[in-house]
């Protein structure tokens, strides 16, 4: 499913060495995976410093902050996405901020 550079950085991850590299590129990739999985525009996934895409099918914005958004740091991402964390979880975590109508991704996680 993932590249072997993919592996390499999740088993730094895994074992506690990951670098900002290896957080990046986690990031990244697992936010491809998302868009594929749920193209659109209708919210936006917020993971700062590494990135931030639109998905899910529904009203485009175009101009400021979108209706729906969702921010959280990388390595909550990469639990949930990889399914290691549940969405209730995570929110309860205080780590992840969404706000606005279909900002609720447990029905898109795990992405593997």
């Amino acid at each position: 499913m993932h590249d072997p550079s993919f592996r390499q950085a999740l088993q730094r991850y895994d074992a506690g060495t990951a670098e900002r590299a290896d957080l990046k590129l986690l990031t990244k990739e697992l936010l491809k995976l998302l868009v594929a999985k749920a193209p659109g525009h209708a919210v936006e996934v917020r993971v700062p410093p590494y990135g931030a895409v639109q998905c899910i099918e529904g009203p485009r914005h175009t101009r400021g902050t979108p209706g729906a958004v969702i921010e959280m740091p990388p390595d909550l991402w990469i639990e949930l996405a990889l399914g290691r964390t549940s969405w209730a979880d995570a929110r309860v975590s205080g780590k992840l901020r969404a706000s606005g109508e279909r900002t609720d991704l447990s029905g898109l996680l795990p992405l593997n």
